[in-house]
């Protein structure tokens, strides 16, 4: 993994699209560094959209409609419980630097949530970056059991309705792998990284008003890709 420090460069939002752009993300030691460094992993860690693995289980709970997803409603919620300790974690990279950088790219529409809610309580979602044809996955949580995989399954089927060519995990973990994360090469990655910043891609191909099933969503995972 390569790192350099921004101690000489102050970062902008319109420097880390240029970064994302460019193949590297910005992170923190932990929640109360003042400072960020780049990261460009030797192996990079992607889900393909056109092999996107949904559990049975998944399926199920996608059915069965037992949560409520919505789109750019709350970023600072889907941040914070991103950033709260979990059993996996006991410390996190998000800090304050970390919130206010994409808290503005959230704002000029740039970063996007996916919210999970039961029973109007927020119980997972995630964050990532949205660039022409690629989505770059920041952190995701859950508070309730496969709340986070909700997210993420919504997430992909967006993208794939969208017309988006490229999902970028950074890393592969187990919970990932299970939905057919790999890993890949950095020259790979950056080949697909270029073509992705060539071609346009839709967001919005569900209004964020609009409610949508988890039937839908596993329709949309079983089509076609967008050409």
């Amino acid at each position: 993994m390569s790192r350099a420090s921004d101690r000489a460069l102050e970062i902008t939002p319109e420097i880390l699209l240029r970064a994302y752009a460019a193949g590297i993300f910005p992170m923190a030691e932990d929640a109360d560094d003042p400072s960020l460094f780049w990261v460009e992993p030797r192996e990079r860690g992607i889900i393909p959209l056109d092999s996107f693995h949904i559990p049975k289980r998944l399926a199920r709970t996608l059915r069965s409609d037992r949560f409520e997803v919505k789109i750019d409603q709350d970023f600072d919620a889907v941040i914070e419980g991103c950033a709260a300790p979990g059993p996996d974690r006991e410390k996190t990279w998000i800090s304050r630097r970390i919130r206010e950088l994409y808290g503005e790219l959230f704002d000029t529409g740039y970063c996007h949530t996916v919210e999970v809610y039961e029973l109007g309580r927020l119980v997972g979602g995630l964050y990532g970056v949205r660039l022409r044809s690629a989505f770059f996955g920041e952190s995701m949580f859950h508070v309730e059991r496969d709340a986070s995989k909700v997210a993420l399954a919504y997430l992909v089927a967006r993208l794939r309705r969208g017309g988006f060519t490229l999902l970028d995990t950074q890393f592969v973990t187990p919970h990932l792998a299970q939905f057919g994360a790999v890993e890949i090469p950095r020259r790979t990655y950056k080949q697909m990284l270029r073509t992705a910043m060539e071609l346009d891609a839709v967001w919005d191909v569900w209004p964020p008003n609009v409610s949508v099933s988890g039937a839908e969503v596993l329709a949309a995972l079983s089509e076609p890709m967008v050409a």
